[in-house]
Parts: structure tokens; C-alpha cells; sequence
């Protein structure tokens, strides 16, 4: 049965790779109006809208229903640009890409000889994000592989077509992150997923405590490399993706891991507020609470 839900999804991802990429994003978006015009009894549609709440509880409720509408309308586009992201040609992807802001930084990174840590957040297009550093730097990147075997190695095959090095989410991954850094290299990490209790810290996001991974900032703190942030708009054009960069304050760096990882998740704060509805509000990010708190979910 696996192996039968892994080739539907390869499937799936051939076809949508075979449309142009504004017709693919349509009909990625006419999934996520469906999903809110269903309403709460959709999970995804429910979760969206406790984030929304929970994170912008000042803002009037008519533009946070904006937002929640618009948001299951941005994830429906980045799940149909997975047939682009992973199917077509890399050049052809990358193609699509209409201007990078702040590249200097990761130039500037790689003088200094100590790596830079790029931190992906689940805005924008992420996949197009890794497929351009990986098309230019040295690229070691930790990743937690999907549960369908089959369809895990068609992706991480994708991921790493052009050199980039996939890392497991254990100990083994973090020894291999610290090898790139002390190589001068480029790591990358998603940092707006909840880690296992004992591998994170609780520290503010969009003003709710979030449980925040610790790995980032100890690395960043052991190594010294400079850390940004990055990430891969879609243009509301048509016409494809501009990537941003931006580098995150010297608190990173502290040995006071609650210190760094609000640095972390401020950081995260200044991308989304760019562009809101692009990031991914359908993850439970504030799954577990503080002692004491009510759930959110």
C-alpha cells in the first residue's frame, strides 16, 4: 500500500510538471479557495486559522479571515509547483527565478572562512530555494525524509542533483553540518518546525511561546558562522520566484540558547511580515504548549 501511495504521488508530480507553471499554480489555488470555502471541518482550513488567531490576535477578524483565505490559497500554489521544483530540469527551474536581493551576503559569508548557516522558513517556495544554493555553493542541508521509502528516493535524488549533500535529522546530520561549517561552507536548515521536547526551547513567536529548535543556535554559537535567512518568493505576476536574503542579529551567536532562538524566530517574524500569506500557517507550530498553558489546537 505504500509503495501503491508513493507512485500516485510521483505520478501526480510528473503531471503537474508537464503544465506551465501559472497553470499549475491555478489550479493549485482553486484547491486551497475549495479548502476554505469548506470551512473548519477541513483540518488544514482549522489549523490555518488558529495560527492566524493566535499570532495576530490585534488584527481586525475580516482581514485575518483575509489571511486565512489567502493563505490556503498560496499553499495550494506551492503544492502544485512541486512537479516544477522537482521534475523539470534544474536549469529550466532556475530559469524562473527573476532576481536574488542581498546575495552579497553570502559572499561576504565565505571570505570570512566560517560558513554561513542559511536558515529556509516554510515561506515562499523552499524547494526553489535549495535548488539555488545548491546550483552555487557548496550545500550540506538537514532534512526529515517523507515516510513512503519509494518517494523519498525520488526526492532526495532531486534535492541533490547538483551537488548538494542531504543530512538525516540525528546526530550523525549535526556532525555533518559542522564538518561543511568548518569546511567554509553553506549549511541549510528549516527552523520554524517544532523539535522534540528535549532538543528545543520555548521562546516567543509572533508573541506565543513556541518550542524552538536548539540545534541552530548552538551551531551557530560553536562555529561562528554567519547565519541568514533566505527564501524564495512567488511573484505575483506569474512570471516565477525573487530570493531574499538577510542576515540575523548577533544575539544568534549567544551561548544563552533562549536569547538566540528568539534572534531566531524575530528573524522569521521580519521575512513573514513580506509576505504573509505565503508562509505555511497550515503547521500546528504551537503544538506543544508551556507547562500551565491551555493547547492552542
Amino acid at each position: 500500500m505504500k509503495k501503491f501511495k508513493a507512485l500516485l504521488v510521483i505520478m501526480l508530480l510528473g503531471l503537474l510538471s508537464l503544465l506551465p507553471l501559472d497553470t499549475a499554480r491555478n489550479l493549485g489555488r482553486k484547491l486551497g479557495r475549495y479548502l476554505y470555502r469548506s470551512g473548519d471541518k477541513h483540518k488544514v482550513c482549522r489549523t490555518t486559522r488558529q495560527n492566524i488567531e493566535a499570532c495576530f490576535p490585534e488584527m481586525p477578524e475580516a482581514a485575518r479571515e483575509r489571511l486565512v483565505e489567502a493563505s490556503l490559497v498560496e499553499t495550494g500554489a506551492v503544492g502544485a509547483e512541486m512537479g516544477m521544483a522537482l521534475m523539470w530540469s534544474a536549469r529550466r527551474t532556475l530559469s524562473r527565478v527573476q532576481y536574488i536581493e542581498n546575495e552579497g551576503l553570502l559572499k561576504k559569508g565565505l571570505e570570512r572562512g566560517k560558513g554561513i548557516i542559511v536558515l529556509g522558513p516554510h515561506l515562499g517556495n523552499w524547494e526553489v530555494l535549495g535548488l539555488y544554493l545548491s546550483a552555487h555553493y557548496p550545500l550540506t542541508a538537514m532534512y526529515k525524509p517523507p515516510r513512503l521509502e519509494l518517494l523519498e528516493r525520488m526526492v532526495r535524488r532531486k534535492r541533490e542533483r547538483l551537488g548538494a549533500n542531504l543530512v538525516p535529522a540525528n546526530l550523525k546530520g549535526v556532525r555533518a553540518l559542522l564538518k561543511a561549517l568548518k569546511r567554509g561552507e553553506v549549511v541549510g536548515i528549516l527552523p520554524d518546525q517544532e523539535p522534540e521536547p528535549e532538543g528545543g526551547v520555548f521562546a516567543p513567536f509572533f508573541g506565543k511561546q513556541a518550542l524552538t529548535m536548539k540545534l541552530l543556535p548552538q551551531l551557530a554559537a560553536q562555529s561562528g558562522a554567519m547565519v541568514v535567512c533566505g527564501f524564495a518568493l512567488r511573484l505575483s505576476n506569474g512570471d516565477g520566484f525573487s530570493i531574499h536574503f538577510s542576515e540575523v542579529g548577533g544575539n544568534i551567536h549567544s551561548r544563552d540558547v533562549e536569547l538566540a532562538a528568539t534572534e531566531m524566530n524575530q528573524a522569521i517574524e521580519s521575512c513573514v511580515a513580506l509576505a504573509p500569506e505565503q508562509y505555511q500557517w497550515e503547521y500546528k507550530r504551537f503544538y506543544t504548549r508551556p507547562e500551565g498553558e491551555p493547547p492552542i489546537y
